[in-house]
C-alpha cells in the first residue's frame, strides 16, 4: 500500500537503519475485515510489538505496527520529539487503516497505551487493548524530569546485548517529560473514553508504579472493560519473548478481539 511505503520512506529519511525498527504491515491471505494498530513503547521500536502482530496475522487480522517519531534512530533524535508528533503519527496510521475499509482496534504498550487512549478520544475505534498502561512511573525522579533535563540530559538503563539494536540504553529526560504531559492530560479525560477496553498489567513491572494501571482502568468510562494483573514474574513488556506468560497475554488479547460486545 502506498501509505505504508510512505511511512517506511519517512522512517529511512529520519535515520532508521535496522529493518526490524521500521513500521510494518501484515496482510493475511484471507482477511477477516478487521485491522489492529499496534503502538510500541517509549525508547523501543515496532519490533517490540511484532510477536503480537504475527499471532494476529495467523487469525486473519490485518496488522500495522506503527513507529513513533524519534524511535529506531538515536536517543538524541528522541529528545527533540513531542507527544504531539507521536499522536499525529498514530492518528494518521489509524485513518489510513480506516480508509482501507477495516474496522480498527488499537493496541498500545506502556507509552503506546497512553497514545491509544488519546487516539480513542479523537476517533471511534472498535476496541482498545492497553498493555502496562500507567498514570505514574515508578522512578522517584520522574515528576521532576522537566527541570532535571537541563542538567542531566539522559538516564541510563540496562539492556541485554541482543536487544540493544531495538531499545535505547539512554533515555532522554525531555522525552520522559512528554510522557508526564500525556499522563496529566489523561487523568482528566479517561471518563470520556467509552470504547470497550482490555487492560493487562503485572506486579512484577519495574517501570510503572504498582497499582497505577488498575487506577487508570478504573477511571475509564467504558461499560465493557476487562482487567487482569499478572504476578511478580511478569515484566513490563508483556508481549516480549522474555515474559513467561507471553502465550497467556496473546490468548487474552485474541479472546477479547474475537468476543462480540
Amino acid at each position: 500500500m502506498q501509505w505504508v511505503e510512505q511511512e517506511i520512506e519517512t522512517a529511512h529519511r529520519q535515520g532508521v537503519s535496522h529493518p526490524e525498527n521500521l513500521p510494518f504491515l501484515l496482510a493475511p491471505a484471507n482477511p477477516n475485515g478487521r485491522a489492529v494498530l499496534l503502538i510500541h513503547g517509549f525508547g523501543a521500536s515496532p519490533r517490540e510489538m511484532r510477536p503480537l502482530g504475527d499471532m494476529l496475522l495467523q487469525h486473519n487480522f490485518t496488522v500495522y505496527g506503527a513507529r513513533l517519531p524519534g524511535h529506531g534512530t538515536t536517543p538524541a533524535d528522541l529528545a527533540t520529539r513531542t507527544a504531539g508528533e507521536w499522536l499525529a503519527t498514530v492518528n494518521r496510521n489509524y485513518q489510513s487503516l480506516i480508509d482501507t475499509g477495516h474496522s480498527v482496534t488499537i493496541v498500545g504498550l506502556s507509552t503506546g497505551a497512553l497514545l491509544t487512549l488519546k487516539l480513542a478520544l479523537q476517533q471511534q475505534p472498535d476496541k482498545l487493548i492497553l498493555l502496562a498502561p500507567f498514570l505514574k512511573l515508578k522512578h522517584r525522579g520522574a515528576p521532576f524530569v522537566s527541570f532535571l533535563s537541563y542538567f542531566i540530559p539522559y538516564t541510563n538503563r540496562a539492556i541485554i546485548p541482543t536487544e540493544r539494536p531495538f531499545y535505547y540504553q539512554q533515555l532522554p529526560l525531555k522525552g520522559i517529560a512528554q510522557i508526564n504531559k500525556l499522563c496529566q492530560q489523561l487523568r482528566h479525560q479517561l471518563a470520556l473514553i467509552k470504547t470497550p477496553t482490555l487492560t493487562l498489567t503485572s506486579t512484577g513491572d519495574a517501570t510503572i508504579t504498582t497499582g497505577t494501571a488498575e487506577n487508570l482502568h478504573g477511571r475509564l468510562g467504558a461499560k465493557n472493560k476487562q482487567f487482569y494483573c499478572y504476578g511478580d514474574n511478569v515484566p513490563h513488556v508483556l508481549v516480549s519473548d522474555q515474559n513467561p506468560c507471553q502465550r497467556d497475554v496473546m490468548k487474552r488479547c485474541l479472546n477479547f478481539l474475537t468476543t462480540t460486545g
